[in-house]
């Protein structure tokens, strides 16, 4: 008999470049420095070169475009939106806005907020995409009061009248104007600017002399934070920022210079993966973005099949739950499976950690469909690095790796609470917080690194160059009463690991308690299945059925079994109902879970996990006691 080997996966030929290498400098003080032995290539002073030259190069090309009511796609070419946003940028300039008058978009996303946006580099004026919810789905608008009042707006754009006119006249001082696309009749509180008026405004040399007015250090955005524990902060995104970031995507993705990138994407663009990353990676490379009005939610899901049917993406970026919703249609629809994968060189995903077994799930579509497998790449980065820091593109890609920075990043890694914190300085790291010097100053270090709260570990201490992998937040790790720190990031990945596709997140409490316990939210759809039941059975009896409750059983058993001591030993779990609310926060924009909003806004239900008496309360078979 021969002897068995295992078969070498074959993937999608890519430039990716090989694996990143970089330095490694161990300090006196326990600090760990790391840095892109490639150097960082040259990049434009700010993303309106890069709108110019691609109109100029490319002017036929479709920049962006979106379905209309009809259903057909309105498309804007590379030279219109030139033209369009030079228009704009003169409407911006006659209203004298700027820094201290920037533009506020309460809207998301769409044709008109993208051509104001470019409007806005062109003139260079900033602006602040904020989160929908903020104005459609609270009560009291108190996150938006803050946006407001810090930001103290020279111009509001809203989509449409009828949708944001509560908002408006809840928020908005009299005295700013507010545009909007749709001008229903709808009392907003004042007379409105149709958004029509900033396109028919003539360009005229005031805008070329703006533009020879901007330099890197001249602010392009305000991003919000999610403002879970306190007010979302603005995080001053400069043209520098944006630019050199782009560039360090390019050279750890060099196959987006090689042909023009195309993508369909739904990610928000208050958020910096789709507003920074996503919508840059178009502008930097001469590409076309497909605006997807799709969500990875069971309403939204079924837009973004449709259009994945239509548009065959070269990249393709998501959430875990968006992709999970993904391989799951592509098993049984050929269709949308050939579509996507006919030209597709890389996944992308970021937010939180992609279950096992959605990647292999994928990986298996992929070989039986085109007989080979697209490689999935994933990373690290936040809003106050424009988000691009991290990366791992090499062949050791696994849910958690992050990989190495990219070159022209510098990160230090320092112990803090048992962890190693990862900071960052380099071009793409934001100078601070808009209108905060108090805030700004607690977030770099005294060597002017940024402080982001992320722990990293090395995959494998013997062999840095391998990379990095995900070791939680530190601010989400608590002590118990014992002491003993919890380490919430591994343990909840194994977890998810273990529940396999029937639970969608789970949460870890247990600050300051004598043992730890889990909030567990079920995927209601795949439960129903375990147990046979029909669709509209509800979420409480799918629970409540025999064979499900074994199922949590066994997973609760099987994670108190699995625990070496107090700091990784699952003492007893509580069956959620109700799934984690995006409305609500417990949910962030791009879909992963808020551990310190649910556990706050859910504070009875730890209540119960703890001291109370509730029939969907687990214990482990072997009690705890």
């Amino acid at each position: 008999m021969s002897d068995q080997t295992s078969v070498v996966p074959r993937y999608r030929e890519v430039a990716l470049g090989g694996s990143l290498k970089a330095s490694f400098v161990d300090r006196a003080d326990g600090a760990l420095l790391i840095e892109s032995v490639e150097p960082l290539q040259g990049y434009p002073d700010h993303l309106g070169l890069c709108l110019i030259r691609g109109a100029t190069e490319h002017g036929e090309r479709v920049l962006v475009a979106r379905r209309g009511a009809d259903g057909q796609w309105i498309e804007i070419t590379w030279a219109q939106a030139l033209a369009q946003a030079r228009n704009i940028a003169q409407a911006l300039l006659d209203r004298k806005l700027g820094p201290d008058r920037p533009i506020l978009v309460l809207s998301g996303n769409d044709l008109e907020h993208f051509m104001l946006g470019l409007g806005a580099f062109l003139a260079g004026v900033p602006f602040a995409p904020i989160s929908t919810a903020y104005s459609l789905l609270s009560d009291d608008f108190g996150k938006l009061r803050h946006i407001t009042e810090l930001l103290t707006p020279g111009l509001v754009f809203a989509a449409s009248e009828a949708e944001y006119a509560r908002a408006i006249r809840g928020v908005i001082p009299a005295g700013v104007e507010v545009v909007a696309h749709q001008i229903d009749g709808v009392s907003a509180g004042r007379e409105l600017t149709p958004f029509q008026s900033l396109l028919d405004t003539p360009a005229t040399a005031e805008v070329d002399a703006a533009l020879a007015r901007i330099t890197p250090d001249t602010i392009g955005k305000f991003l919000f934070t999610s403002g879970s524990t306190k007010a979302p902060k603005a995080v001053v995104n400069t043209h520098r920022m944006m630019c050199s970031n782009l560039q360090m995507i390019r050279q750890c993705l060099p196959f987006l210079a090689e042909t023009p990138p195309v993508l369909i994407d739904w990610l928000p663009w208050n958020h910096t993966f789709g507003g920074n990353h996503n919508i840059g990676i178009v502008l930097y490379n001469g590409g076309t973005l497909y605006i997807d009005d799709g969500r990875p939610t069971p309403d939204g899901i079924a837009e973004t099949l449709r259009n994945l049917r239509e548009i065959a993406p070269t990249i393709y970026f998501n959430v875990p739950k968006g992709f999970e919703e993904i391989a799951a249609a592509m098993e049984h629809d050929e269709a949308l499976t050939r579509k996507l994968l006919s030209r597709v060189k890389i996944f992308f995903f970021a937010g939180a950690g992609l279950a096992p077994q959605v990647w292999e799930r994928l990986d298996q579509v992929a070989e039986r469909t085109i007989g080979e497998r697209i490689r999935m790449i994933t990373g690290l980065g936040m809003t106050e690095t424009a988000p691009f820091a991290l990366c791992a593109n090499g062949g050791t890609v696994f849910s958690g790796v992050l990989g190495l920075p990219a070159p022209g990043l510098r990160v230090k890694l320092v112990p803090v609470d048992g962890k190693l914190e990862v900071r960052y300085r380099g071009p793409s790291v934001t100078p601070g917080y808009w209108r905060s010097p108090e805030q700004t100053a607690e977030s770099f270090d005294e060597e002017g690194y940024f402080c982001s709260g992320d722990a990293a570990r090395y995959i494998d201490p013997a062999n840095r160059d391998i990379g990095l992998a995900f070791d939680g937040r530190i601010a989400e790790d608590f002590k118990l009463a014992s002491g003993t720190f919890v380490s919430v990031g591994p343990l909840r990945a194994r977890i998810l690991a273990d529940a396999e596709d029937y639970v969608q997140d789970v949460v870890i409490a247990g600050l300051n308690r004598n043992e730890i316990g889990i909030l567990l939210f079920p995927r209601f759809d795949a439960c129903r299945e375990m147990a046979g039941l029909p669709g509209g059975v509800s979420p409480s009896a799918v629970i409540d059925t025999p064979v499900v409750r074994e199922f949590f059983q066994g997973l609760v058993d099987r994670q108190w079994a699995a625990g070496t001591g107090g700091a990784t030993r699952v003492a007893r779990a509580l069956i959620m109902d109700t799934p984690p609310s995006a409305d609500l926060g417990e949910v962030t924009d791009k879909g992963s879970i808020n551990q310190r909003a649910v556990l706050r806004l859910r504070a009875d239900m730890v209540e119960i996990l703890f001291d109370g008496d509730h029939p969907r309360r687990l214990l482990p078979r072997r009690n705890p006691n």
